[in-house]
């Protein structure tokens, strides 16, 4: 087993990785968002991929997802988790949970979503019914439950173009279709290692309500890295032992 994390701000740290090296890597859709950083984790090979950049310097519409998806299915890797800050939905969600997520409502419109330019060599309709991968997630969710940390077992994530944030109404109405939470990066990725064929699943970061808590302050990006940065340890944590007993 080969283990790679797309890493969302902060969670992309080559510290976690035993004799880490980096790679720098091209694919036939261009460049993925930043150098490999291979390594081990517990002694289960390792591959760390920035989604946004190693300064953060790519918007959500900027990453190049076909190349991170491809970049890391050329370097062998087997499964992928990735890890990503969100929006609460849901009342229940508080700020620094940990949502298992295993539904996606794509909301996204400037993003490549299949590697199948054209059906030239045949149609490509990759099966989408159940996205995430049920055991991997099951591993992240018992794991988490083990370390004590304040965790859900799945989720449903509405991934958004944007840079920008919600609107109330947009908001609101992401509610009413039955979201609990709002990002801006995992569908096009999700839908891209499923064509892939690897096993793909995600851990999400409460950090906010997006606005359609009006009791509260909308989110700012402020916002977001506060909650991070403060439980940040607590993914890095979680990403580690589940691949450490990946080995097992």
């Amino acid at each position: 087993m080969k283990i790679g994390i797309i890493g969302g701000s902060g969670l992309d740290n080559p510290e976690i990785l035993e004799d880490p090296q980096t790679i720098e890597v091209e694919t036939v859709y261009g460049s993925p968002s930043s150098v490999l950083t291979t390594g081990q984790i517990g002694g289960v090979d390792t591959v760390i991929l920035a989604r946004h950049g190693k300064k953060h310097q790519l918007s959500p519409t900027q990453v190049n997802n076909r190349a991170n998806i491809m970049a890391l299915k050329n370097a062998g890797v087997s499964h992928i988790i990735a890890t990503t800050a969100c929006g609460s939905l849901k009342e229940e969600i508080d700020r620094g949970d940990l949502i298992i997520l295993d539904q996606f409502i794509d909301f996204t419109r400037f993003r490549k979503n299949t590697f199948a330019d054209s059906f030239a060599d045949g149609p490509v309709h990759t099966p989408m019914a159940n996205p995430f991968d049920t055991s991997l997630g099951k591993r992240l969710y018992s794991t988490a439950k083990e370390l004590g940390l304040t965790v859900h077992p799945r989720g449903c994530v509405v991934s958004i173009e944007g840079p920008r944030f919600s609107t109330v109404a947009e908001s609101k109405m992401f509610k009413m279709w039955g979201a609990d939470v709002i990002n801006m990066s995992t569908a096009p990725e999700a839908m891209l290692a499923n064509e892939a064929g690897i096993p793909y699943a995600a851990v999400a970061m409460s950090t906010d309500y997006d606005c359609w808590k009006e009791d509260e302050q909308a989110v700012t990006w402020a916002q977001i890295l506060e909650v991070f940065n403060l439980n940040a340890d607590n993914v890095i944590k979680l990403l580690k032992n589940v691949i450490e007993n990946c080995k097992a």
